[in-house]
């Protein structure tokens, strides 16, 4: 009875494990202002975009990986910043940053 009580514990165990890994790979959608952070932000010595989502007082920088969905956004935002764009993709930290790898992007000018 103990042994498959143990068993049991631990299956349920790692079922948890399972879901928190997939629920990290979920898609999210952020919705902030888009800007560079060499150019805009002046906190880079490269080009790159970033999208500042702000919560109350906080405000979060995801770095935007490089994509087929990314690909031409960066001269839309570099001289200028980009406000109410709204970026869905997964989310990772990296060398203490969070990225956002987008599948879509929305609410960026023309140019």
């Amino acid at each position: 009875m103990r042994r498959k009580l143990s068993i049991g514990l631990v299956v349920v165990a790692l079922l948890a494990m399972v879901n928190f890994v997939r629920a990290d790979d979920a898609p999210v959608t952020l919705k902030g202002t888009m800007t560079c952070a060499k150019c805009g932000l002046k906190i880079a010595d490269k080009c790159q975009s970033v999208l500042q989502v702000k919560d109350g007082d906080t405000t979060t920088l995801y770095y935007i990986a490089d994509n087929d969905t990314s690909k031409g956004t960066h001269e839309k935002v570099c001289d200028a910043a980009a406000d109410n764009v709204t970026i869905t993709g997964t989310v990772a930290d990296k060398d203490g940053k969070k990225w956002i790898t987008p599948t879509k992007i929305e609410g960026l000018p023309a140019k």
